[in-house]
């Protein structure tokens, strides 16, 4: 089980994706913990059994017991929230903004590993749920922090390519089982 077993389960009208995946992964510039927990968290928000199962161990093997937890936290947490807020932002009715959510989010102030780390899991898991203000929270938190566009960039891609390749090989899956 690997990112190797993965890309070779893509079927050859998604070249493409094959391709994206072994360069976001396979040659990115983040550091190991950046990239794995980005990739464990996506993986997780993906939905996709077959990509969770592919990338966990590798994902697993390259961050610490606390960063692998951390990961899963944030992908966790992120779930919620990402409901929450895009909820939130897309009722017409702005009052709801100003009511107090009430929802425990303790693993964000305190998640076990970097804050940037954690910050940039958060913003990938946002992407996939599409949480607009989830993503503008958790840029400017990392922007501040003195990350660089090329960097959130790099979270967003992995994220984007993750997702569009759990489609892929769940859509298979179901196909194949007709």
């Amino acid at each position: 089980m690997s990112l190797d077993s993965l890309k070779s389960a893509v079927p050859d009208y998604a070249k493409d994706l094959k391709l994206n995946l072994g360069s976001v992964i396979g040659n990115s510039d983040l550091p190991a913990q950046q990239l794995w927990g980005t990739v464990l968290a996506t993986a997780i928000a993906s939905r996709s059994p077959i990509v969770l199962r592919e990338l966990e161990p590798e994902a697993k093997a390259n961050l610490s017991p606390e960063a692998y937890s951390a990961a899963k936290s944030a992908a966790a947490v992120m779930a919620m929230n990402n409901v929450f807020y895009r909820t939130r932002h897309l009722l017409s009715d702005h009052e709801y903004g100003t009511l107090r959510a009430g929802l425990r989010m303790n693993v964000i102030g305190n998640p076990g590993v970097d804050k940037v780390d954690f910050e940039l899991w958060s913003f990938a898991v946002s992407a996939i749920n599409g949480c607009g203000m989830c993503l503008d929270s958790h840029e400017q938190v990392l922007r501040k922090a003195g990350v660089d566009r090329d960097t959130i960039q790099e979270a967003f891609k992995i994220a984007a390519v993750v997702e569009a390749v759990g489609v892929t090989l769940d859509a298979e899956a179901v196909l194949a089982a007709q």
